[in-house]
């Protein structure tokens, strides 16, 4: 072997590498946002999610690629780390497929049917093909397309061009000498995990081992510790991809370096106590692509059949690594990794917009609870919620900005519209919950007291507020159809409470029962309840919206106000539930 030799062997394994990369990322974008809500939503049970994740990464030809994948899916809370671990055990079977393709490489036969499966042969036809989808198509799909031939294309004269330019290392001695010592398993296992941690593809590095198998120089026993430590080395991308998500996206990445430190422990030592007890002739015998190609998905193969059944104690293990040290409501970064996959994108906002809800209606029902009873614990609380919905708004905002800006279909585009809709509102109501702590504030500081008529009239219009705010969420979370057309009639009832209330006040200071200083309070107060009611009506006709293609739905509930029958028995009924006193 000389220096053109090393240098068509460098050529060669760039050319490897970049026609991987090539392939595997046009792959991914010509599969497209459907590949990624197959992975999302096939995991409803154990072998649906192995199956997932053997299909997605056969498909996209990594792995690496469909942990990165569900790392960011836990973290966005779309899919739980239960199903990531059957997802993720399934891409480490998947990941054999590449080995395979490569080791047509390796076929030797005078028969002519048997020449054209060798890439060689029809190779240069998929990169005719490629080249003229790439230069000639107008639309993205058939471009990536032809991007995926050239891809496998280069792939192929990058593993021929390695394969020929390492054939002369099996006359060198010192080549032989390096494979003996990799012999000891140990070693074989540290070689294949940082030659794969260092070009983060388990794929790319088992066909590098299959380039220099052509020499004869590598045994099985040799080979097969290296592609155990190959699984190993595949783990750095998840890990790297972890970084900065929340403890269970955390997990997932945990679960695949766990999974495969495990299988590669007890195969291992397998693999050990077979060779010391029998030594057996295979594994002196030079290793070929083909055998390669077996060695990898038999060894994938019994990994999955041994921690299959211990999912359960896997998830408990990864647990147990990365505790719950964290704030139970800590507030999760959206995954930007999502923004090529509208719909799923559009799925962790929905659930993060969810809790944001959450937080806003408690701070509002904490604001009414401190007008009764002044609990400062709660006056903070209520800050810290309102500067937690404050931050969703920012963090969502900013996002649904990011993902309206890419190309994207009309429903998507509504959905991302609404979810702006919404966010403004649930903002807004955790505001209404801050004021109402400032006018418990006041009332404590100024030492104000209500009457008995107007606590009493106060109890009723708080408790019509916190029932139109749990409609408004149970419209909003469970998309629920009755309690958004129950939202309107309320809303119109608080309207009316309100006036109500106030004329009653007046009445009272007129009679000398009321301060002119608690009526300025009670004002606020009201003001404020209605502000929220408007907003509850703001949820549920969006949500009415969504679900009638956008029809102008403030219209169409004027309408029922006066035409509806079912709507008017609405409005009475609550009407009688939420009656005044009379004086």
């Amino acid at each position: 072997m000389d220096i053109f030799d090393i240098l068509n062997l460098i050529g060669g394994l760039s050319l490897f590498l970049f026609g991987m990369n090539l392939m595997g990322q046009a792959l991914e974008r010509r599969a497209g946002s459907s590949l990624k809500m197959l992975v999302a939503k096939m995991t409803t049970n154990r072998f649906t999610g192995l199956i997932t994740g053997l299909v997605v990464t056969a498909i996209i030809q990594s792995s690496s690629a469909t942990t990165v994948m569900v790392v960011g899916f836990v973290n966005s809370g779309i899919m739980t780390l239960k199903q990531a671990i059957n997802v993720i055990m399934g891409a480490n079977i998947g990941t054999t497929v590449t080995a395979w393709i490569l080791s047509l490489a390796g076929i030797e036969s005078s028969n002519v049917f048997m020449r054209l499966l060798k890439p060689t042969s029809f190779t240069p036809m998929l990169a005719l093909i490629g080249i003229v989808y790439y230069m000639f198509s107008k639309r993205d799909k058939k471009k990536d397309t032809g991007v995926i031939l050239l891809g496998f294309a280069v792939l192929m004269y990058g593993m021929e061009a390695m394969s020929s330019s390492v054939s002369g290392l099996s006359e060198v001695p010192q080549f032989a000498q390096l494979f003996l010592l990799f012999k000891n398993p140990v070693l074989g296992v540290l070689a294949g995990a940082a030659l794969t941690a260092i070009i983060q593809s388990s794929s790319a590095s088992v066909g590098i081992l299959q380039a220099l198998a052509t020499t004869g120089g590598i045994s099985y026993g040799a080979a097969v510790p290296i592609i155990m430590g190959q699984n190993i080395g595949t783990c750095i991308t998840a890990i790297l991809s972890s970084f900065g998500t929340n403890k269970n996206a955390k997990r997932a990445a945990i679960v695949h370096l766990s999974f495969n430190i495990i299988g590669t422990l007890v195969w291992l030592s397998v693999f050990c106590i077979v060779k010391l007890l029998f030594a057996p002739a295979l594994f002196d015998q030079s290793a070929d692509m083909f055998g390669i190609a077996v060695a990898h998905s038999i060894f994938n193969l019994l990994c999955v059949v041994l921690l299959f059944p211990m999912a359960g104690i896997l998830e408990r293990l990864v647990c147990h690594i990365v505790p719950d040290n964290e704030e139970p409501d800590t507030i999760t970064k959206l995954d930007e990794r999502l923004l090529s996959a509208p719909a799923l994108a559009l799925d962790q906002c929905r659930n993060q917009l969810i809790k944001m809800s959450a937080y806003s209606l408690e701070a509002m029902r904490d604001g009414l609870s401190c007008i009764t009873h002044y609990d400062e614990d709660k006056i903070n609380n209520i800050k810290k919620l309102e500067d937690k919905t404050d931050h969703y708004e920012d963090l969502l905002n900013n996002y649904l900005i990011k993902l309206s800006s890419r190309q994207i279909n009309e429903d998507d585009s509504a959905t991302a519209a609404e979810f702006l809709k919404l966010i403004g509102d649930f903002e807004r109501i955790a505001d209404h919950g801050l004021n109402m702590a400032d006018s418990a504030d006041e009332i404590a500081d100024k030492k104000l007291n209500f009457s008995v008529e107007a606590n009493k009239d106060l109890r009723v219009i708080f408790d019509a507020v916190i029932e139109i705010m749990g409609l408004a969420e149970k419209a909003f979370k469970d998309n629920d159809m009755s309690a958004a057309f129950s939202v309107e009639p309320l809303e119109q009832n608080i309207d009316l409470l309100k006036e109500e209330i106030r004329s009653r006040h007046i009445i009272r200071l007129q009679k000398g029962g009321c301060s002119a200083d608690s009526g300025f309070v009670l004002n606020d107060i009201l003001t404020n309840l209605e502000r929220v009611a408007d907003h509850c009506s703001n949820i549920a006709v969006c949500i009415i919206e969504s679900k009638n293609n956008k029809l102008d739905m403030h219209e169409a509930l004027r309408e029922m106000r006066t035409d509806d029958e079912n709507y008017r028995e609405k409005f009475r009924e609550y009407g009688r539930k939420y009656r005044l006193s009379a004086f």
